[in-house]
């Protein structure tokens, strides 16, 4: 079966272009029918969606994709790992290095949450 898709892996190319031009037109369609009406934004073309498309990939997932399954669980036992190995003065040190650099928000909600616990 493998070696069947090899030889003729070449047939998927017009499927995939397909596919890329139904998705194109069918987000162009969504931006026409909802941006003007609700945003007063202008409706746009199909090379105009592509570009949106592109642009929209490159700044929120990138064109690399996930290498390899499991990458976070990989670094949670690392992490785990880590933890095991370090003395206490080490893990109290490290405790105090996250308290210290946790955005400002986090700190409100810790303080709600130990004021619902009392």
């Amino acid at each position: 079966m493998k070696t069947m898709f090899r030889k003729r892996w070449y047939l998927f190319i017009p499927l995939i272009a397909v596919a890329f031009v139904t998705f194109g037109f069918f987000t162009m369609y969504l931006w026409n029918w909802l941006m003007p009406l609700l945003f007063h934004l202008p409706e746009i073309t199909f090379w105009q969606t592509v570009g949106l498309m592109i642009l929209s990939r490159l700044i929120l997932g990138g064109f690399g994709g996930h290498h390899g399954r499991g990458h976070g669980h990989h670094c949670r036992r690392n992490m785990h790992e880590k933890w095991e190995n370090m003395t206490p003065e080490q893990r109290e040190q490290f405790r105090e290095h996250i308290h210290m650099h946790r955005p400002p928000w986090a700190h409100h909600c810790e303080s709600d949450e130990k004021a619902k616990e009392s």
